[in-house]
């Protein structure tokens, strides 16, 4: 049975991330009735906060909603990601800071996604040299994605550069239209900036991964990785175990009845919650096929009719037109983007 926690579900620790963004807006002078408002998160405001206590994603994204609102500045994303990692969260924190590689660092990130970075789940592929860390949701929160994506972005290229020592030639694609203002993108994540791509993305040459960091140690970080383990595995968010599932399962021609059973709940449950976190199966598999056929574009160089067959359409005709419906662009125009995005 697929392990996943609904967005209402408390499971993030409020001392860590929530009590950091409300101490980041009361130190900006917005008043803690704006940022609590409908967060039922009145207990952060104790400064004897029980240590256990849990809040829902829910809570946390109506947190970072109300701060993006009271505070109303373009630089808000970016100033949040500065402070999101390594983060507070014990042994999984502990081996990010001890991490040799940029290629370790991010397999940490990727394995203890559900502490590090609840929101959004990072997956990361390698294609023609080249590396790319890309984010997906994990608790349903559409209206909030262009910030959080700015957020985790923000806070792994400032992490790299901290534990590195230099900054590393990161680039950027963004799944929407560029913003009327980019200047903070510029300060933040550097002028490398593509937008109205398939998925939000930050791709890096493959060279840069395994060059050894001063502040690293191989042996701290494997008994920092080691501890986490023994500390337990925490249950991803709904859409990011979705997503993981579709992509293993996505050549057999995943259904919603399928689904469920493997997740342990009736269809219409599943059906349900996905529509409380702004989704439906359809959306989040179309989603996974898109990034699958990116994939096999770019790094196994299959044409239309490969991918068609990959992905078990009748003919490349039906791909197409799917993709399309996917995507609003012709697989053509696609390949031609995303080439352009990785040899920028």
């Amino acid at each position: 049975m697929i392990a996943w926690r609904a967005a209402t579900e408390p499971s993030i620790p409020a001392r860590q991330q929530p009590a950091l963004a409300l101490e980041y807006g009361r130190a900006r002078d917005a008043g803690d009735g704006a940022l609590l408002r409908a967060t039922r998160l009145e207990p952060l405001l104790d400064p004897h906060l029980p240590p256990g206590l849990l809040v829902a994603p829910t809570q946390y994204l109506q947190l970072l909603a109300n701060l993006l609102r009271a505070l109303d500045s373009p630089d808000t994303s970016f100033m949040l990601g500065q402070q999101l990692l390594p983060g507070h969260d014990g042994a999984a924190s502990h081996a990010l800071v001890q991490a040799p590689t940029l290629r370790a660092l991010l397999a940490t990130l990727c394995r203890w996604h559900a502490r590090l970075t609840p929101l959004l789940r990072p997956r990361l592929e390698t294609w023609d040299e080249v590396a790319v860390l890309y984010w997906v949701d994990s608790q349903g929160a559409p209206g909030l994605r262009p910030a959080l994506v700015e957020m985790h972005m923000t806070a792994v290229v400032a992490l790299c550069r901290w534990l590195g020592g230099e900054r590393l030639p990161w680039r950027f694609c963004f799944n929407r239209a560029a913003p009327r203002h980019v200047e903070q993108h510029h300060v933040h994540l550097g002028s490398a900036l593509r937008f109205d791509c398939q998925l939000d993305a930050m791709l890096i040459d493959a060279a840069w991964l395994d060059r050894p960091w001063p502040r690293g140690s191989a042996v701290a970080a494997k008994l920092a990785d080691d501890a986490a383990a023994a500390e337990g595995e925490r249950p991803p968010g709904l859409l990011a175990a979705l997503y993981d599932y579709l992509l293993e399962h996505v050549r057999t021609a995943p259904t919603l009845e399928r689904t469920a059973l493997d997740f342990g709940v009736s269809p219409a449950t599943l059906k349900r919650q996905l529509a409380r976190h702004h989704t439906h199966f359809q959306a989040e598999l179309d989603q996974v096929r898109t990034h699958v056929a990116l994939w096999l574009f770019q790094a196994r160089r299959f044409d239309n009719d490969d991918v068609a067959d990959y992905l078990g359409f009748h003919d490349a005709a039906n791909f197409r037109r799917s993709f399309k419906r996917w995507t609003g662009i012709t697989p053509a125009l696609l390949r031609a983007t995303l080439a352009g995005a990785l040899s920028a």
